[in-house]
């Protein structure tokens, strides 16, 4: 049978023109070239490929698979959010033409007509930010107003866009609730770009809700008009009760208008505004949980934290009965750590509250970690108004640890000096520290050892406590070499430092006083009628007072040379510019005469028209303090 096909197909062959032959034998050898093309390879392409895998790649730029695994099915944390979008550079990936101009006519994209309304470019829209997470000093309400703009405009570039805002109300914050809403205008026009409502759309929709001791919801649904917005942010009632629900609110809020991001699938974000810490820390971890699940971002135009303290006195006036009142009234704006890293030592002499009164450069912690976790910023709107502020670029590095508070606690179980330095400055806290009495009236060898004998004895109880905290400290030392953050070892070196130095001057001044009561000196003017205990640079106390000395300096001076800048080198540098030795100098003072019935019991004898003269010079006292 193969035979017989084979001489059919000979036969045919033979009977067919050349030309047909010809045209047969082409169309095979083109068939099996076309085959060769196939199966061979671009030697570039294979070069470039190649040269590509031998780049090393840098670890920081690995992101962890787990990590949306964590998370629930609406966050968004497995892609980049408003803030690292932002960072992005739009000149590095461009499209090719043809392709986006398909995309641009699949999505049928109009833009609007915004000829008419000022607003940045795209360009400063999307320039280069920090990432989120981290806190910003914007210069002003101004300045976080501009920044929080940036953010919504990155938003509603991914998709319509829910703005929540929660304002504190509390009386201190009147002045920036109003600046903020004059702005808004402008920060609506700003985004007017995106405002697509003759297409029957509004990607950006406004909500706002106040708290103080409870939660008011001022806008019952969300706004489209920015008059609108205004008028609810003025109609904010001022809360007197000095309690701040802040988280409370938070959470109300997430559960209110959830629904736009669990059904409408838009996207959510939170803007706080605020001048303290919030009073619900207990409530924080609940709202990190959700807000971390649903991909909520939230964001703070706050105040800095006061550096190691819980409270700040601010400068507050106000009116009570036709009578205005200003006064510094306590404001709970720290401290910018989970637990006080900062021992509350007071200075001998000299102002105290400029140096409680330091800015941390940081905010709050449980706000800036509400920020931290849900991918947000918390924006320092202002400083501490009268204490020392530092460069937030040399601050950078000394940021507070806003990880899970399980995390941080084990990392501190790890280290001896980090578990001391919590426990020292946790013990200033409950301890009060007293301030020597430095001056003495000498009329009589028995006055003065009697104001001497008085000055010891808080001056005894403070020895005691200075040497439970450097025992406590102690203990941290050999793990002090094992602190890799700058912060730890600053804070660590200062705590040592400062305790060391106020027992050396302790210690020399319970000396001098000892021997002053033993041996009272002479006057060399014999007008004068006083003492005063002064520092010197020369410690003639002892050898007890020269070691502490000497190591307090090795501390003081490794936090000067290794942290300048910080709030932890200008206390080190305050600690060493009042020297550690004493000595006795003489003056004289006018003072009222002595009772010559009980010449050792001193008695100032003020006379009735003074007396009076006094106190009609003073102006009533407020009967209701406002509550911050």
């Amino acid at each position: 049978m193969l035979q017989k096909s084979s001489s059919i197909v000979s036969e045919a062959l033979q009977e067919a023109p050349a030309w047909a032959v010809s045209l047969g034998i082409h169309t095979v050898l083109l068939l099996l070239m076309a085959s060769i093309t196939y199966v061979v390879q671009d030697p570039t392409r294979h070069l470039l490929v190649d040269s590509s895998l031998d780049d090393p790649i840098d670890e920081q730029y690995l992101f962890d698979a787990t990590v949306a695994d964590q998370l629930g099915t609406e966050s968004n944390f497995d892609t980049l959010a408003a803030s690292l979008a932002a960072t992005q550079d739009p000149t590095q990936a461009e499209k090719d033409p043809v392709q986006e101009k398909l995309e641009e006519e699949l999505l049928e994209v109009e833009v609007p007509n915004v000829e008419t309304v000022m607003r940045p470019s795209d360009a400063e829209l999307v320039e280069a930010v920090e990432v989120t997470g981290q806190t910003e000093h914007t210069g002003g309400v101004e300045g976080a107003m501009d920044r929080l703009t940036m953010e919504i405009a990155a938003s509603l570039k991914d998709k319509p866009t829910l703005a929540i805002w929660l304002f504190d109300a509390s009386q201190s914050l009147n002045e920036r609730r109003e600046a903020i809403a004059k702005r808004f205008e402008i920060v609506y026009k700003q985004l007017g770009m995106f405002d697509l409502e003759k297409q029957g759309k509004t990607p950006l929709e406004t909500a706002v809700l106040s708290y103080g001791e409870e939660t008011k919801f001022i806008t019952d649904q969300p706004v489209r008009d920015v008059k609108d917005l205004v008028k609810a942010i003025r109609e904010i009632k001022p809360d007197t009760s000095g309690k701040e629900f802040v988280f409370d609110a938070v959470n109300k809020a997430t559960n209110r208008w959830s629904s736009y991001k669990t059904k409408l699938r838009r996207n959510v974000m939170m803007i706080i505004v605020t001048d303290e810490r919030g009073d619900d820390l207990q409530n924080l971890e609940v709202v990190i949980n959700t807000n971390k699940r649903l991909g909520i971002p939230v964001y703070c135009v706050g105040n800095a934290a006061v550096f190691g303290r819980d409270q700040e006195f601010v400068k507050f006036t106000w009116e009570e009965n036709g009578q205005t009142y200003t006064d510094y009234l306590p404001a709970d704006k720290g401290p910018e750590t989970i637990y006080p890293e900062r021992l509350q030592l007071p200075f001998f002499g000299g102002n105290q509250r400029e140096f409680d009164q330091m800015s941390a450069s940081f905010g709050p912690y449980a706000l800036t970690r509400l920020c931290a976790e849900t991918g947000g910023l918390y924006l320092v709107s202002a400083d501490v108004q009268e204490g020392p502020n530092f460069d937030p670029a040399l601050m950078r590095p000394y940021a507070p640890d806003y990880r899970p508070v399980r995390l941080v606690d084990l990392d501190v179980k790890k280290n001896k000096a980090k578990q001391a330095l919590l426990l020292a400055a946790q013990r200033t806290r409950v301890n009060t520290i007293p301030i020597p009495t430095l001056r003495f009236r000498a009329d009589t060898d028995n006055i003065l050892r009697q104001e001497l004998t008085e000055a010891q004895k808080p001056l005894a109880v403070l020895d005691y406590q200075l040497q439970e905290l450097m025992g406590i400290l102690e203990v941290g030392v050999p793990d002090r070499s094992k602190l890799a953050e700058p912060r730890w070892r600053a804070g660590y070196d200062l705590a040592v430092g400062r305790v060391l130095a106020m027992r050396a001057r302790v210690y020399g001044y319970n000396e001098m006083c000892a021997e002053m009561k033993s041996n009272p000196k002479a006057f060399e003017n014999k007008e004068n009628n006083h003492w005063q205990l002064v520092a010197s640079d020369t410690v003639s106390a002892g050898s007890t007072v020269k070691k502490l000395a000497a190591q307090a300096e090795e501390y003081l001076s490794r936090v000067i040379k290794e942290h300048p800048g910080t709030p932890w080198e200008l206390l080190a540098s305050r600690e060493m510019q009042q020297p550690l030795g004493w000595e006795w100098r003489e003056y004289h003072m006018d003072v009222a005469p002595m009772n010559s019935d009980d010449s050792d019991k001193p008695m100032l004898l003020l006379a009735e028209e003074e007396r009076k003269k006094m106190m009609a010079n003073q102006p009533p006292k407020p009967k209701n303090i406002p509550k911050l």
